[in-house]
């Protein structure tokens, strides 16, 4: 009896023992669940980084906006090397500056010498043979060392007389380098007549135009007619040409102010009709006192 009682008990452990090894399996399972879900993160996080991906390419797309800006940027360092013409073109600065350079060079190089005028002669490492501060006389001849003679300067420009003295120098200098300055123009005159505020003969010093000229007579009076302005230009027989020019025009920005004068010209300046009105007004007192002389009123 002992012994079926021992087995019995056995038997109930091991019955026991195996119920609740099954009951405890549901919770492994779970718990290996468990485990593979808390593994499952890292693949959503992959997803979260293609999703994050884009940003990258927002990144290239700014890269392609700053881009443009920096074109801009370079474009506007650019800008101030050019000047907006009065009709909206790009000019160069530079351009405009070399211009008007460009156009006082040309007038002191292609200058006639005449009396009055005032030169320079320079021989590079000769001074004995250099001179300054020389008068042109109205004979238009000027006296060097060794050329007892002179040169006849009337008419000719700075480097012809440079040529010149140069040949003469030859005989006594081994290549001698002569050149010749213009130090004062007194040689080159116009003049500016009519309703100006002071008409007369002036110095040329420089390139001048048709409204500077004005300018330096002291501009156009209130009886001037602006628009009938003309230049007297002496042609090769002799003849005075009349060059007409709309001042008021070129006051107005409609016309350019291309035409310089050159040596000897004229400028004339014609009057308006509040001139011939003056004209009028000025007889008005002569007539009143001849219609009293007579006896009328």
């Amino acid at each position: 009896m002992k012994k079926r009682l021992t087995q019995t008990i056995v038997l109930a452990s091991a019955l026991i023992i195996t119920t609740s090894a099954f009951a405890q399996s549901p919770t492994t399972t779970t718990r290996q669940r468990r485990t593979a879900s808390d593994v499952a993160p890292p693949a959503v996080t992959e997803k979260k980084a293609a999703d994050v991906a884009p940003p990258a390419a927002t990144e290239n797309k700014v890269a392609d906006v700053v881009q443009p800006v920096a074109t801009e940027n370079k474009a506007a360092e650019l800008a101030p090397a050019t000047a907006t013409t009065a009709n909206g073109n790009a000019q160069p600065q530079s351009t405009e500056e070399d211009a008007i350079v460009q156009s006082y060079n040309n007038f002191f190089s292609s200058y006639k010498l005449g009396p009055e005028d005032i030169l320079s002669v320079t021989v590079f490492g000769q001074d004995r043979y250099s001179r300054s501060g020389i008068k042109i006389p109205p004979s238009g001849r000027i006296s060097l060392a060794l050329i007892p003679d002179g040169i006849f300067v009337n008419g000719k420009t700075v480097d012809q007389v440079a040529e010149l003295i140069k040949k003469r120098y030859d005989e006594y200098i081994i290549e001698p380098q002569v050149s010749v300055s213009l130090d004062q123009a007194g040689s080159y005159r116009y003049s500016v007549i009519g309703d100006v505020g002071q008409p007369g003969i002036r110095l040329m010093t420089r390139r001048l135009s048709v409204t500077e000229a004005i300018a330096e007579a002291g501009g156009v009076l209130q009886t001037g007619d602006k628009k009938k302005v003309y230049v007297l230009r002496k042609q090769a027989n002799g003849n005075l040409q009349p060059i007409p020019v709309n001042v008021s025009a070129i006051y107005k920005g409609q016309a350019p102010d291309s035409l310089y004068l050159n040596p000897g010209d004229q400028v004339v300046v014609p009057g308006n009709r509040w001139k011939t009105f003056d004209k009028i007004s000025g007889f008005l007192p002569i007539l009143s006192f001849a219609r009293i002389f007579a006896g009328g009123f």
